[in-house]
């Protein structure tokens, strides 16, 4: 029997449903557990919850640390909860580990660190086969007190959704920044290109 290969993109709901169901969370410290459609998981720690969430950042390449970083605080933003520690894995092809490329992909990161008051606290580095372009995988912690916690599974009908900036912000300046030779080739105008790309920082995505 020929096996079935799984599509790119994220894991098929139902899969991923039934995993869950079979291991299931018996820490009785852990407030908000692995579930669809949370972005962050819950500890709790007394007066407050620490809050953790984890990302990849595998389709950027333009400023990946940047993204890595923005995209996990606002995981943990989501919760009503300040992000405060952060750590990274930085995996390289062999084709493009070198040191001027870490030595950026760590600028990107402090740039957002800094940005936001957050401490990176830990990681790791390694160049490795079987990789077209480099991946990393951000880990975000924080903290928020027990009573203004927020999670996705307390929402119900009435509630109200705040939209802080636009729609579309992060995807918009990702295909900019990763596509823009496919944009202007399609005559989309180089300027708006170049204004989708700067959506990255301005508004911005955090």
């Amino acid at each position: 029997m020929k096996r079935k290969v799984l599509p790119t993109g994220k894991l098929d709901i139902n899969i991923l449903h039934k995993l869950l169901n079979r291991y299931p969370v018996r820490d009785h410290t852990i407030l908000v557990g692995p579930k669809i459609g949370e972005d962050a998981a819950a500890i709790d720690m007394g007066e407050k919850a620490l809050i953790v969430t984890t990302d990849p950042i595998t389709f950027a390449t333009n400023e990946i640390g940047y993204y890595s970083v923005i995209v996990n605080a606002n995981d943990i933003a989501t919760t009503g909860a300040e992000p405060r520690w952060f750590t990274v894995t930085i995996l390289l092809p062999e084709s493009l580990g070198t040191e001027n490329l870490v030595s950026s992909i760590f600028q990107q990161i402090n740039q957002a660190c800094e940005k936001l008051r957050i401490s990176l606290i830990g990681g790791h580095t390694e160049i490795t086969y079987g990789l077209d372009r480099p991946v990393l995988v951000g880990q975000m912690m924080g903290e928020v007190q027990k009573e203004y916690m927020v999670s996705t599974g307390g929402a119900k009908p009435g509630d109200l959704i705040l939209l802080s900036k636009g729609i579309c912000i992060e995807g918009t300046s990702l295909i900019a920044r990763e596509r823009a030779g496919d944009l202007v080739s399609r005559e989309i105008p180089k300027d708006l290109v170049e204004r989708g790309k700067d959506f990255l920082f301005h508004p911005g995505i955090s």
